[in-house]
């Protein structure tokens, strides 16, 4: 492929509700620029974009992937982003990279949550909104009425460029209403035809078309409501300005499968979307924090940002990356700017789905990769003369966790080094190794996203592994105080061991145990009080109930006895074990749980069932307030034994659109019932 300039490069991301068509769309975009020698389908795993094993197998993208493209002596980059909710982290790169993001809608479906996420993924970045009606060669399409929701939900910026023209249910003949002009599938071979009788209809997406170019400008708006009519070429004008300055979204529509309205897309793009000269420039922040103005200029000094990183098994780790400014090439100085130490690039390349092709440089408003480098996704590299930070990607937070343990014991590095590598790939991914519970977790976007990792590790690091419910980190305390004496008393050939203590445990405020003594008339020997302290710190570790550590526990040394022959630290050191194990039992223990504060936000219509299902998890309401995009968030406590499966109930509950964070808070007595259960449960392991 040969070297194009900022202006002649446009950067489009993919995204969309899952089944609504984007990889398909970009299967049929490559086709027809020549780029595949076939039209790949995602139904019979041959799609240049969809390579992953996985992907093969599911059916459905699971990451994000790029193809370049040539059309009419411009290149588009595409970012194929995934649609399900469980690898919605793709969306996110896909759109650090994007100037514009074409999301593709449903004809059948309409307007889903996938679309609205991308919508907002969009609006969060300034970028560019062009939608494109999937699937109209199917009869139970409507286009009209998918339109009027995309006006209906996002508002007369909504544009529309192509529709269809509908005889018989052939939806094979697209109307442009910027031309003026209809195209017509004739044995798959399009043709310019007369333009269609429309009726009414006609003249109603003509007016739509006026309200979107009135949206661009004072001078418009007061031209259009004054009765004035545009001019065509004030209409053109109008809506190519407003498409690159992002108040004017424009609707193509077609069907990827059999190619119909892509051409006509592809033309749009490239004249209506902005280029990367046009919206390729950002702000960074100089190493004192100060705002620094970079423009999309390849004599520039460099600066690029990772968007993306993949584990590859041929080339090793692969570094997507944006170049902003300056050119990137082989052997071209850079620094990492989170790590402070030199970047060595060995070459660059252009990535088409899984093929990679050598290139002389990236230049500016471009995308590339390299292989090999110690950058991590959200990274900057730029050059040693102007050292920069660039906004990395701004990743969701993982909602679902569980336990993590290998079939085959002994292979548990195995798996955490597994594990590693993939979160390098995919940094929705968390992973910790839970030293009280001694359970590895691993945290991902949902069951999906969680049964992908599972597979990859099997695939790719030869380790099976299995999931289970991750335990919860209990505690113990006492309610009452009590005076208990305990007595070491070992008699050998030699020396024997003697050690003998009264101490008294009584409930406090601390997160683990307080010591002190009040010992009269030396009848402990203060050489032996921290050998008392340290018998009973390490006996706290197992509480008398279910065997989990002891918190808010007073433990007073107070009198006892000692044999100046026999008496030794580890006699006293016992000694104070065995009156932990007298005492504890006598004072009233009870369990405690861990109990965290829960924010969800969700639409409004969903607030009812969301705080019926907390107080069903034994969680309290503590309050509602306004979220962004007309949602509520809900505030509660709720116990962690409670929030496993959280994440599931609340993605089916809001269809995807609901989210939560959950933050532990403190410890509370676990009802009778609940601890009943959790003792049981820890006498039979």
């Amino acid at each position: 492929m040969k070297q194009y300039t900022a202006k002649n490069i446009f950067n489009i991301a993919l995204a969309g509700h899952s089944g609504s068509g984007k990889t398909s769309l970009a299967e049929a975009m490559l086709y027809l620029c020549g780029g595949s020698d076939r039209l790949g389908k995602v139904s019979d795993g041959n799609t240049v974009l969809d390579y992953d094993a996985e992907e093969i197998k599911r059916k459905t993208s699971v990451q994000t992937c790029m193809a370049p493209i040539e059309w009419k002596n411009k290149k588009i980059n595409l970012i194929d982003a995934p649609g399900l909710f469980d690898f919605e982290g793709g969306l996110y790169e896909a759109a650090r990279a994007a100037d514009s993001v074409l999301i593709t809608v449903s004809g059948k479906g309409g307007v889903s949550v996938g679309t609205e996420k991308a919508v907002k993924a969009a609006d969060k970045r300034g970028l560019t909104k062009i939608f494109f009606v999937n699937g109209l060669c199917d009869e139970s399409s409507r286009f009209y009425r998918v339109f009027e929701s995309l006006k209906s939900s996002f508002g007369p910026s909504v544009c529309p460029v192509v529709v269809p023209y509908i005889v018989d249910g052939q939806a094979d003949c697209y109307v442009n209403l910027l031309e003026y002009k209809a195209y017509k599938y004739i044995d798959g071979k399009i043709n310019v035809v007369p333009l269609p009788d429309m009726g009414d209809r006609l003249e109603g997406l003509r007016t739509a078309i006026c309200e979107a170019v009135a949206e661009t400008s004072d001078e418009m708006f007061e031209k259009y409501f004054s009765g004035e009519e545009f001019t065509p070429e004030e209409i053109i004008v109008g809506v190519s300005q407003g498409v690159k300055n992002g108040s004017i979204s424009p609707v193509f529509c077609g069907d990827a499968l059999l190619t119909y309205g892509v051409e006509q897309l592809l033309n749009g793009l490239i004249w209506l979307a902005p280029n990367a000269e046009d919206k390729s420039a950002e702000m960074a922040v100089d190493l004192d924090g100060e705002p620094v103005e970079l423009s999309v200029n390849e004599d520039g000094a460099a600066a690029a940002v990772i968007f993306k990183t993949v584990a590859d098994p041929f080339v090793g780790k692969l570094s997507y990356f944006k170049v902003i400014s300056g050119k990137i090439g082989p052997d071209t100085q850079l620094v990492n700017m989170r790590t402070g130490s030199n970047e060595k690039v060995s070459k660059v390349m252009i990535a088409k789905g899984k093929k990679l092709e050598d290139a002389p440089y990236i230049g500016a408003g471009d995308i590339g990769a390299a292989a090999k480098l110690s950058a991590n996704t959200g990274d900057t590299l730029c050059s040693p003369v102007r050292k920069v930070i660039l906004d990395g990607v701004d990743y969701p937070q993982p909602s679902l966790s569980m336990a993590v343990a290998p079939k085959t014991k002994g292979e548990e590095d195995k798996v955490a080094q597994g594990i590693q590598k993939l979160s390098e790939e995919d940094p929705t991914i968390r992973f910790e190794s839970n030293h009280e519970t001694h359970q590895m977790i691993i945290s991902g976007m949902g069951e999906q996203h969680l049964d992908v990792i599972v597979s990859k590790l099997k695939s790719k690091f030869g380790v099976d592994v299995v999931l289970s419910k991750p335990k919860v980190a209990y505690r113990e305390t006492i309610r009452k105080s009590v005076k208990v004496q305990g007595r070491y008393k070992k008699q050998t050939g030699g020396h024997g061991q003697f050690g003998d203590v009264w101490i008294e445990f009584e409930p406090c405020d601390s997160e683990g145990m307080e010591f002190a003594e009040r010992v009269v008339g030396g009848a402990v020997p203060k050489g032996f009080f921290p050998a008392v302290e340290k018998g009973l710190r390490d006996s706290i570790a197992k509480g008398p109930l279910a065997g989990y550590p002891v918190v808010g526990l007073k433990a007073t040394l107070y009198d006892g006895s000692y044999h100046p022959v026999d008496s030794s630290e580890m006699s006293f050191k016992t000694a104070a074990s065995l009156a932990y194990k007298d005492g504890m039992p006598k004072a009233n223990p009870v369990l405690l749980e861990p109990v965290g504060t829960l924010k969800a936000v969700v639409p409004g219509d969903n607030m009812g069932d969301v705080m019926g299902e907390i107080t069903k998890r034994r969680g309290r309401v503590l309050g509602m307030n306004q979220a962004d995009d007309n949602m509520q968030e809900i505030e509660a406590e709720v116990p962690q034994a409670e929030m496993s499966d959280f994440s599931t109930f609340i993605r089916q509950c809001t269809q995807g659109r609901g989210y939560f964070t959950f933050t532990f808070e403190r410890y509370e007595e676990a009802p009778r019932n609940i601890a009943d259960k959790v003792i049981e449960e820890a006498a039979q392991a």
